[in-house]
């Protein structure tokens, strides 16, 4: 398989080979379960569907129980579709796939949700300086943001300023992280640096390729 499930559990450090101290992030990463396998016939494309962590019968809608019986698993309640492969990837319904899927010091990329910041100005949004001082006349303008459309002509705000807004609680890819260490009994993989989302959130880990 080329990628897993996982939830973030935290950040810690750890020794490298050459005594430096490099700062990693931890990830449970499994155990996940093969809850559909889509073919090119049938479906059109070719994807492996996992399923991960363990949800209540009572927060899992009669359809989703259906889906999951099926596959003769338990609830879950995070699913993700898989469409790289390698060479011998057969897989089936109910098959378990753990941490050990990945080798200690390959590279790989991780999907994440990063932090919802809430409704922001510009001067946090992205880093505007305002107008630096509040002499001259200047009042409540210190972070302001300034013109932001013409006037007679096009007497509109063109798409794509810098304004104030949400920020934050976007999918963002971290490409190319070194997997540092791997627990196989606990499923724990730690990657080398920082990855989008607050603890307990949930990632896709995949092998870089």
């Amino acid at each position: 398989m080329s990628g897993i499930i996982g939830k973030k559990l935290g950040m810690t450090s750890i020794f490298d080979k050459d005594g430096k101290n490099v700062p990693c992030t931890v990830i449970e990463a499994g155990p996940c379960v093969v809850t559909q396998v889509k073919t090119k016939d049938k479906d059109g494309y070719e994807a492996i569907q996992l399923a991960f962590d363990e949800k209540k019968d009572k927060h899992t809608t009669k359809a989703l129980k259906g889906h999951f019986a099926k596959a003769g698993v338990s609830p879950k309640k995070v699913v993700a579709e898989f469409t790289r492969f390698e060479e011998g990837h057969q897989k089936k319904f109910g098959d378990i796939l753990k941490a050990d899927i990945f080798i200690e010091g390959e590279y790989i990329d991780v999907v994440g949700i990063t932090k919802g910041k809430g409704f922001q100005g510009v001067v946090r949004r992205h880093n505007f300086a305002g107008v630096n001082d509040a002499t001259h006349g200047q009042h409540n303008r210190l972070r302001a943001p300034g013109s932001v459309g013409a006037s007679s002509w096009p007497s509109r705000v063109f798409k794509g300023m810098r304004m104030a807004g949400q920020m934050g609680h976007t999918r963002v890819k971290m490409i190319n992280l070194q997997v540092m260490k791997i627990i196989p009994e606990k499923n724990i993989v730690v990657i080398k640096g920082s990855v989008p989302g607050p603890n307990g959130s949930y990632v896709i880990l995949e092998r870089w390729s």
